[in-house]
């Protein structure tokens, strides 16, 4: 049998990812210690009980020398964990379990807890980099404008999954009101743009196999911002699937940009939001990229 990888690990289940149940949550955590006890790890089992315990268990994970910490749930759990974990030796574990996964599926990372654990247990860690923005970290993506919008309804939404978000997105399409930026990239002067999206993106993807930043890459030191300028919302609308072939850096008004850190101000103050986690900021927001931040147990 392969050696594993890490000498004791730590899993923190959210027990509403992906619409998921206590008793859910309960079979995952027995799932999680046998494959642990299976490949002869320590391994320990959390279950959070409110937004913001991921952080808090994970932080006191990596102060009581776990190796590592993974998470089991879905962007939002992701982020929590990830955020307690920069800049420290101890690695992010990742078990997906959310309505879109982008960073799961980013690295590569197996849909079945099974595999997705085992996998883990056996990776050598690797560094990425992390994100921040309004001074929270990201490490897939964050946004300012149309995702943060659709990301602050999606957070109060009663029906989730791809379905759920799909809706919400729908309806927002045609209501949504695009404001006016002034952004300055890497201490460059302000350039002003009228903008229905406004992507700081860590990886490629949104989620759910939606690429926003073809070409981007978790590993290269820089950020890649998307903007994309209002002109038609029709033509914004008919321009979506090419969001699912790699190919969005095609849609009219659209234009990529690879940086270390952007300055973004508008006149009225700005919904922000870090891997789908809505948060309202000033009316000035600044992003910069966290070089190799981050160890994470992928292949």
């Amino acid at each position: 049998m392969d050696v594993p990888a890490v000498t004791s690990a730590t899993f923190i289940i959210n027990p509403i990812a992906g619409g998921g149940t206590i008793g859910a949550a309960e079979r995952n955590a027995r799932l999680a210690l046998s494959i642990a006890e299976g490949c002869r790890v320590p391994a320990e089992v959390f279950v959070t009980t409110h937004v913001g315990h991921a952080r808090e268990l994970a932080r006191a994970a990596a102060g009581r020398g776990s190796r590592l910490v993974m998470a089991w749930g879905g962007d939002g759990t992701i982020n929590e964990v990830a955020s307690a974990l920069v800049g420290s030796d101890v690695a992010l574990g990742i078990v997906p379990a959310g309505s879109g996964n982008g960073l799961a599926r980013e690295l590569g990372v197996v849909m079945r807890p099974r595999h997705a654990i085992a996998d883990a247990l056996h990776a050598r860690p690797r560094t990425i980099d992390a994100g921040e923005l309004g001074g929270r970290v990201f490490v897939n993506t964050a946004g300012i404008g149309f995702d943060a919008h659709i990301a602050s309804r999606f957070a109060t939404a009663r029906r989730r999954g791809f379905l759920g978000y799909a809706g919400i997105t729908a309806r927002a399409l045609t209501s949504y009101v695009s404001l006016q930026y002034r952004v300055a990239v890497d201490g460059g002067p302000p350039q002003q743009v009228r903008a229905v999206l406004l992507t700081i993106a860590n990886s490629a993807q949104f989620g759910n196999g939606a690429i926003i930043a073809p070409g981007a890459r978790v590993d290269d030191g820089e950020l890649d911002l998307v903007i994309v300028e209002e002109r038609s919302r029709f033509r914004t609308v008919c321009a979506l699937p090419r969001l699912f072939n790699g190919t969005a850096d095609r849609i009219s008004g659209c234009r990529i940009t690879r940086l270390q850190e952007v300055v973004v101000d508008a006149d009225a103050p700005l919904t922000f939001h870090v891997d789908g986690e809505p948060l309202q900021g000033g009316t000035t927001l600044r992003a910069r990229v966290l070089p190799g931040a981050l160890r994470v147990a992928a292949n």
